[in-house]
């Protein structure tokens, strides 16, 4: 099963020599499940040319917001309504997460609440998962239609399910600890509040349900294009 990583941001510099961009991430991540990828940089405006060139889509995160005034975010979003039309399985991972609720008729803004960085507790329709986060931006109204399966106190729309081919998370599955560490030294300070920054470093090391999640995905992209 081939699955098309739609690249719509990139790690730090001085990070991606330790951890690899954010496509080297995910097929880390989903190794093991059988799958080939296929990686578009939409980000530089690499689109697919329609739904059928991969058996199943990714959409990466991105330090860019949804609802900013990029010339690929139009296309994408064009993009993510044509893969629902064709129903062929789907999954977005924190700004992946948010915009395909953005294209979907939901809405996507910057939390009056803050910031969500490091390790953080979800409730998935009773299952108990702690996994890296790191974002500000949060799904504030889901589209008509979509499912909430993945919440926590801080985050409601944690997690969202369209029909049987969309299933979308706001965490980071892919980041390991090294990573957030690298990116609460390289891209927190100034941004993140400094306590909230220390907070994070200190739950560095809780355990993290990142295989979990991977078997959810790795499941959901061969049952969803089993039905299709």
């Amino acid at each position: 099963m081939l699955i098309g990583i739609l690249q719509t941001g990139e790690a730090p510099e001085a990070l991606r020599g330790q951890s690899g961009d954010y496509p080297t991430m995910f097929e880390r991540l989903l190794a093991g499940h059988g799958f080939t990828f296929r990686t578009w940089r939409v980000i530089d405006m690499d689109f697919p040319e329609g739904p059928g060139a991969a058996d199943g889509w990714l959409i990466t995160g991105s330090r860019h917001g949804a609802y900013e005034d990029h010339p690929w975010i139009a296309p994408l979003e064009d993009f993510i309504r044509a893969v629902q039309a064709a129903r062929v399985p789907m999954v977005g991972i924190c700004f992946g997460h948010q915009i395909i609720a953005q294209a979907l008729g939901g809405k996507v803004e910057k939390f009056p609440g803050g910031w969500a960085v490091g390790p953080q507790d979800y409730d998935f329709q009773g299952r108990k998962l702690t996994l890296n986060a790191w974002h500000q931006d949060q799904v504030t109204r889901a589209p008509q239609g979509a499912r909430q399966v993945g919440s926590s106190p801080f985050c409601a729309n944690a997690a969202l399910a369209y029909g049987d081919t969309i299933w979308t998370v706001q965490p980071h599955p892919e980041f390991r600890d090294d990573f957030v560490k690298g990116l609460i030294e390289t891209r927190g300070p100034g941004v993140v509040p400094a306590p909230q920054l220390a907070e994070a470093a200190a739950r560095l090391g809780t355990p993290i349900d990142d295989l979990s999640m991977a078997r959810d995905i790795a499941a959901f992209f061969t049952q969803a294009r089993a039905a299709a």
